[in-house]
């Protein structure tokens, strides 16, 4: 089937992969809200393949601008037929803090069967960039700030990096297997106490059609120089949960940004916290915003297609 095929009125139509390619929205998520929504109303093949026009693509573009400005995918159907919404939603529109709550409360009571439903649920309705922003990293980031030194922290913290590490896992090695985009190498910086920013800063570079290649332990800066060249990597980004040790942000990164042929970049609280003190330096700062991390790392490296969709 072609990019895009001709209705009988001469509108164009497009298949569900290059609706993705326009709109970022991957396949299941456009499926979704067709389905148990009914947001969307692609046309249909005789052999059943979705095909949407331009309009289509339209209301998607309008549905992105609604969750984005945190309105729940259940509410949006009624805004969209309604000519007369208002430009912003009601004050109690949003459910992000609901499903917040209920994400801290099940990694606390290490409740797995309740994070796998709102692990699944959160990335089969909402794009990757939003699930990120809205729900998982202001969760990372509230429970990072309660664990400290009492019994249980560290277990609420290994569990969670455990489960993440599994689906994100299996999801990176299916979107690797379609990405277009250049090798990505992630690492975790040494000593940092956890992987949680490096997992969703994975996720989210996979959106965005990186090959993803990611340690699990911090490797030695001298060997990065020969990971970068036997994984043919165009770029290593490095995640970290803290401020890190003044040595290792002001020289020794640095230095290793001198030593590497491509990009080096880091992201997370780090990034954030450190980001004067690596400012006259090659190491890119993206922040501690994933989404605007991701954009900033897309002008260090070569351009990247979205992978298309199934």
């Amino acid at each position: 089937m072609n990019d895009h095929s001709q209705h009988a009125g001469d509108t164009p139509l497009y298949p569900i992969r290059e609706v993705s390619r326009i709109t970022g929205v991957n396949s299941v998520t456009l499926r979704a809200w067709e389905r148990r929504y009914g947001l969307i109303k692609p046309q249909r093949t005789p052999k059943g393949h979705r095909l949407y026009a331009r309009e289509d693509i339209e209301r998607v573009e309008q549905i992105l601008q609604w969750l984005n400005r945190g309105v729940p995918v259940s509410q949006v159907l009624e805004l969209l037929d309604r000519p007369e919404a208002s430009e912003a939603p009601p004050a109690d529109a949003s459910d992000w803090p609901g499903q917040r709550a209920q994400l801290v409360t099940a990694a606390e009571a290490l409740d797995m069967t309740r994070l796998e439903t709102l692990y699944a649920q959160s990335l089969s309705l909402y794009p990757v960039p939003v699930c990120i922003a809205e729900l998982w990293a202001p969760v990372v980031q509230e429970l990072e700030e309660r664990w400290g030194e009492r019994l249980g922290d560290t277990l609420q913290r290994l569990s969670l990096e455990a489960f993440l590490r599994t689906r994100i896992g299996t999801r990176l090695f299916h979107a690797n297997g379609r990405a277009s985009g250049p090798v990505l190498l992630m690492v975790s910086l040494p000593d940092d106490p956890g992987t949680l920013w490096r997992l969703l800063a994975a996720l989210a570079a996979s959106d965005r059609g990186y090959r993803v290649e990611m340690l699990d332990t911090p490797l030695p800066f001298g060997e990065l120089p020969l990971a970068v060249e036997a994984l043919g990597a165009g770029g290593v980004l490095m995640a970290g949960s803290h401020a890190g040790r003044s040595d290792l942000i002001r020289r020794q990164l640095p230095r290793l940004a001198e030593q590497l042929e491509v990009p080096l970049a880091l992201c997370g609280p780090v990034a954030r916290i450190r980001e004067a003190d690596l400012a006259d330096s090659d190491v890119a700062a993206l922040g501690d915003d994933l989404g605007q991390a991701m954009v900033t790392l897309a002008d260090l490296l070569p351009p990247t297609p979205l992978p298309p969709a199934k």
